[in-house]
């Protein structure tokens, strides 16, 4: 890596048509952190996600993953140099099978040829996907498929995996679990970049953490650091 960051977020302006949703953002993921992007409903967390995983493309600005700038590559080219996405809300396939929505995270050259052995660390990461294994994934509860739909999202090997609101609406056992796993995907070298409203919870588990307002990042800085933050904790904590 030479030094250099995993992604690196350089300045990019992104539009929804003529709505301009992201103003000059910029940040940087180092291999092997947890990073957290925070910030209210309409703050712009979704349209940068989307932004790096390709759904969307910069009007201004470049992103760059392992030095490499991807700003125009198409989501399977992005998913291909080892980057994935668990969009909000999961969005599985609701009358396919556990089993059929695990194997279609695997369509990735590299991925198919190893499939059997990502299938294996998924199961061992979500023992419920396995005993649910030949379900629809629209009888899941909602924990389950926030679980499926993560586990998805690392049948593509990635190096960088993308979670935007993987907790949004579960109960707070379901969450804690979810973060356990995520404790677990760094473990085995996988860099994380989270969207989360739990401000708290995020804090408790990032390393480092970016915060949006109204598309662009207006704090950024260590977690611990963060959390002393007088803007921070008047706007999160009500300190």
């Amino acid at each position: 890596m030479n030094g250099k960051p995993l992604l690196k977020v350089s300045h990019i302006d992104v539009f929804h048509g003529s709505f301009q949703a992201l103003w000059d953002v910029s940040l940087s993921v180092d291999s092997g952190e947890i990073v957290t992007i925070i910030g209210a409903n309409g703050s712009g967390k979704s349209t940068l996600m989307d932004a790096i995983s390709g759904l969307m493309h910069p009007a201004r600005g470049s992103i760059e993953f392992e030095g490499n700038n991807i700003s125009s590559l198409e989501p399977f080219q992005i998913v291909d140099r080892g980057i994935s996405l668990m969009p909000e809300g999961g969005r599985i396939f609701p009358d396919l099978t556990v089993l059929e929505n695990l194997k279609i995270g695997s369509y990735n050259r590299k991925a198919r040829s190893e499939s059997a052995e990502n299938l294996q660390r998924v199961y061992e990461l979500f023992p419920a996907l396995r005993t649910r294994k030949t379900q629809p994934a629209k009888t899941l509860s909602g924990g389950v498929k926030q679980m499926l739909a993560l586990g998805r999202s690392l049948m593509s090997d990635p190096k960088l995996v993308l979670l935007d609101e993987m907790s949004l609406g579960l109960a707070p056992l379901l969450v804690n679990d979810l973060y356990i796993a995520l404790r677990e995907i760094r473990a085995r070298g996988i860099t994380v970049l989270f969207v989360e409203q739990n401000v708290r919870r995020s804090l408790a588990e990032a390393d480092r953490a970016y915060i949006m307002e109204t598309g662009r990042i207006v704090l950024s800085g260590r977690v611990d650091d963060l959390r002393e933050e007088k803007k921070v904790r008047k706007a999160y904590f009500g300190t």
